[in-house]
């Protein structure tokens, strides 16, 4: 059993270009737990740093970024509606996050987990320092 502290992290970089959202968002949140790992435990945050980039080339496949919309109510009479495709001209990073943080369990853990994503709409990024590895991942890519 992994004690907190313990585990040493590791950052990965990924490569949002041309990726379904679902597919990514998944391998993703098993990194952010830390079940890719043989020492993996549920109660401690055993995963790894994940850094994305152009996560504004990201897609679905079909016709979902135009079907598919986010609800939320605002508290006042009225839901709101938004379509992906939408949330993605606006702010593309809040797809991936949102997918990725649906993903985790729901506590407290989840959220220092989630604080180890990184989402970046461009190439580039500024953690070059912590040199970062490739994640592989053997995904299916977007027909776009």
């Amino acid at each position: 059993m992994a004690k907190p502290g313990q585990i040493e992290k590791q950052w990965h970089v990924v490569d949002a270009s041309d990726e379904v959202l679902g597919r990514l968002a998944s391998d993703i949140a098993v990194v952010l737990m830390g079940k890719h790992r043989p020492e993996y435990t549920p109660h401690v945050d055993c995963g790894d740093f994940v850094i994305v980039t152009n996560a504004d080339k990201i897609g679905m496949t079909g016709n979902k970024m135009r079907d598919r919309h986010y609800t939320w109510y605002t508290g006042y009479p009225g839901l709101r509606l938004e379509s992906y495709q939408d949330r993605h001209d606006r702010k593309p990073e809040y797809l991936l996050y949102h997918a990725v943080r649906r993903m985790l369990p729901k506590n407290k853990l989840a959220r220092q987990m989630l604080s180890k994503l990184k989402i970046y709409a461009g190439p580039e990024h500024p953690h070059t320092a912590q040199q970062p590895v490739e994640l592989v991942r053997t995904g299916k890519k977007a027909s776009a």
